[in-house]
């Protein structure tokens, strides 16, 4: 199994593992916000939403060797404009673990020989496609980690 592979089985786990923890959070909570600039959990589970959305445009593209242009995405205001709050939290968490397992089948089909091509995440240079799925794994578990607490 190649690190992508590894990389692509750890999103389905993270997220499939996650769904049972995650329905048992009391609605009441999923909704507070410990500071007004703070996310609640329905808002962090919506920017992992918006990130799944924005990194599966990123994969394909860069699939097709047209990422080095794609544009910057505004987490904060991607996650003010969709109002995550006002939705239902076990249709987020659905969306959530369907959007995850259907990239990792996307990560598990990627010829090779694309992930040395360049995605833009918004920084100075682009990245390789292959720190781009690597970095998504590691943001995935953050984000996740921070719904548990």
């Amino acid at each position: 199994m190649s690190n992508i592979n590894i990389i692509s089985e750890g999103i389905r786990e993270v997220v499939v593992s996650a769904k049972p923890r995650l329905l048992k959070i009391p609605p009441e909570e999923v909704i507070l916000k410990s500071r007004p600039d703070k996310w609640s959990k329905k808002e962090i589970l919506g920017h992992l939403i918006d990130s799944a959305a924005n990194n599966h445009q990123r994969f394909v593209r860069a699939a097709q060797n047209i990422a080095a242009d794609f544009p910057v995405y505004d987490q904060n205001r991607w996650v003010d404009v969709q109002c995550y709050n006002k939705l239902d939290w076990p249709d987020l968490i659905n969306l959530f673990v369907y959007f995850n397992v259907h990239i990792s089948h996307v990560i598990d089909f990627l010829p090779e020989e694309v992930f040395a091509n360049p995605v833009n995440i918004g920084k100075e240079n682009p990245v390789t496609l292959e720190f781009v799925i690597t970095d998504y794994l590691r943001h995935l578990k953050h984000h996740v980690e921070q719904l548990y607490g």
